[in-house]
């Protein structure tokens, strides 16, 4: 399901992370997205975000996004969000990943909306 207004960015991301569809996440992205999973790292492009994300995926916890602060533009939105990632680590004690995101989604010709630069943590993301 395509991101048919700004707004719908977070929640449709939300959505295909809870259910496991990486595909799906994925189809939320431009083709030469820039994703930064964690400070210092960049991941452009499908196959680099698909990656990124399905270690974060793999993990299988409980994903919660707050609703979103939009900040619209021509052609342009920035959305704000604290997210949270409840899991089980790999030495099997619980862990809590969270950020606050700021990413930026882009209007496509065909008037959907794809993420194309994603920071989960925001500035600290940048490294």
């Amino acid at each position: 399901m395509p991101i048919l207004r700004p707004e719908e960015g977070h929640t449709m991301f939300g959505r295909h992370f809870a259910a496991g569809d990486l595909d799906g996440v994925v189809a939320l992205y431009e083709k030469d997205a820039v994703l930064l999973p964690q400070p210092g790292a960049v991941a452009r492009g499908h196959a680099a975000i698909r990656e990124a994300l399905a270690g974060f995926m793999a993990l299988k916890g409980k994903f919660a996004m707050a609703p979103s602060t939009v900040i619209p533009g021509p052609g342009l939105a920035v959305l704000i969000a604290d997210w949270t990632l409840d899991a089980t680590g790999p030495d099997g004690k619980p862990m809590r990943l969270e950020g606050r995101t700021c990413d930026v989604l882009r209007r496509q010709p065909d008037g959907t909306w794809l993420f194309a630069i994603d920071s989960p943590f925001g500035a600290a993301g940048v490294g």
